[in-house]
């Protein structure tokens, strides 16, 4: 058996999320009463909390392959001096 005070927050957070629409509808209908437009207002949009990393795409091009013109200089300096 479920206490009834534990049960509480699954019906109180629709109710919540509800409460900027009724109240909008709520003041349309008293705007309307006096003869006024009421516009709602503008609201944010939500926002997603996880925000991924911003992608540097300097040296590489659409398949993820690094350009030859600005790799050569690096290939270059990694490969180890040739001993004779």
């Amino acid at each position: 058996m479920v206490c009834v005070a534990c049960l509480l927050p699954l019906f109180l957070v629709p109710i919540v999320n509800l409460l900027p629409l009724v109240f909008d509808i709520i003041m349309a209908r008293v705007y309307r009463v006096l003869g006024w437009e009421y516009r709602k207002p503008d609201r944010a949009p939500p926002a997603c909390p996880y925000k991924p990393p911003v992608a540097n795409k300097t040296s590489e091009n659409v398949a993820g392959e690094h350009d030859a013109a600005a790799g050569s200089d690096l290939i270059d300096e990694a490969l180890p001096a040739k001993l004779d």
